[in-house]
């Protein structure tokens, strides 16, 4: 079901592969074993099903997505199996793995992505696979070159067709446990709409975009024919319009929504009001889920909540903890998938150098343990 590599000895060709010394003594010799790739397996199942399966998640945050060469700039260490290992132990099993590809791939035509980084993502895709879990690898922050508007459209839909289509072709024999998330948060960086819905020009060209990464994706055949595909809106928002305008290209039937919600904002964004519980706090995160519910969920979208939490700036942990625990609740409830957002800083909650949770009762509730 995952990348498995074995190796195949064919005996027809061992009895059939030898010489003679100078005596006439017939010698076999082994030939060179043959190696080969275990194609995973596509289960016959819906995305909802697929969905239901996951389990909460954990993001291995700026890390593989830091907008720079080097992986360490954003202040964590070089992604590692074993912060894998300790996400597995507290009871995640899903781990989403966000990538920004733009400084570790070439200029046009190619955009090929240098191999040596691209084994490292897969280092960490491998051996999370092979522990049984799901995992979801994207396009992260990459919106220096993914630019939604008319006039950059041709330009990023080449490059997103040439970027896609290696990716889909590395895993296009992976299992359906490997999801792919075609865009993090894409929007146009750096303008007065980006968090506000965008415009609708912007809308519109994200639609275009998303057509593009599904047919190449797909193009590529093999498992990527019927793999489920996360499909964001506009800034992977909330706001009514960037639901309203979503198209889903080809009305493609293996297509999983991404949301990402940092609600009630005072609190587990904006740090203004580090106290949360009240009933507006409370009705805040039900609204939302019950918005979630209608307009996706309820027309036959599954949802992943591909980025939660609560930043610890100003907040307590035993704040953060009730914040946790009622919003993975409200998740669970509504059959939504949590992944918490874990960026090593001010949302951190794995030391990574130290294999240690720092906020282990957090940790537990964004698990589902508590």
């Amino acid at each position: 079901m995952r990348r498995i590599w074995f190796i195949l000895f064919f005996g027809g060709l061992i009895l059939n592969c030898s010489t003679s010394n100078d005596n006439g003594e017939v010698t076999k010799i082994d030939p060179e074993p043959k190696e080969e790739e275990v194609v995973g397996v596509i289960r016959d199942i819906s995305p909802s099903a697929l969905v239901a399966d996951m389990g909460p998640g954990w993001n291995f945050g700026n890390s593989f997505d830091v907008r720079d060469n080097d992986k360490t700039a954003w202040g964590n260490p070089l992604p590692t199996t074993t912060v894998v290992d300790a996400v597995f132990n507290r009871g995640f099993r899903t781990i989403r793995v966000p990538v920004t590809w733009g400084y570790n791939m070439a200029d046009a035509p190619t955009y090929e992505i240098e191999e040596n980084y691209f084994s490292r993502v897969t280092t960490i895709v491998d051996y999370a696979l092979n522990k049984g879990m799901y995992v979801i690898i994207n396009v992260h922050h990459d919106d220096k070159w993914i630019i939604p508007t008319f006039d950059n459209a041709s330009a990023t839909n080449t490059q997103l067709d040439r970027v896609w289509t290696q990716i889909a072709n590395s895993f296009k024999n992976y299992s359906d446990y490997l999801i792919f998330e075609l865009l993090n948060e894409p929007r146009h960086k750096d303008t007065p709409e980006q968090w506000t819905g965008g415009t609708e020009e912007g809308r519109e060209v994200l639609n275009d975009f998303y057509k593009t990464i599904v047919d190449a994706i797909r193009r590529t055949g093999g498992n990527n024919a019927k793999r489920k595909l996360m499909i964001a809106p506009y800034a992977a928002s909330v706001v009514q319009k960037t639901w309203d305008d979503l198209v889903i290209p080809n009305n493609d039937p293996d297509v999983i929504i991404s949301i990402h919600a940092y609600v009630p904002f005072r609190f587990a964004l904006d740090a203004s009001d580090p106290d949360w519980g009240s009933d507006t706090d409370k009705a805040d995160i039900d609204a939302l889920m019950n918005r979630i519910d209608n307009n996706f969920m309820s027309k036959g979208f599954p949802v992943v909540m591909g980025e939660w939490g609560s930043i610890g700036l100003l907040a307590e942990a035993s704040e953060r903890l009730k914040h946790a625990e009622y919003f993975v609740n409200a998740c669970i409830e509504k059959g939504i998938v949590p992944v918490v957002w874990d960026d090593g800083g001010d949302f951190g909650l794995l030391d990574r150098r130290n294999f240690v949770w720092d906020f282990p009762t957090l940790a537990d509730a964004a698990a589902n343990k508590n």
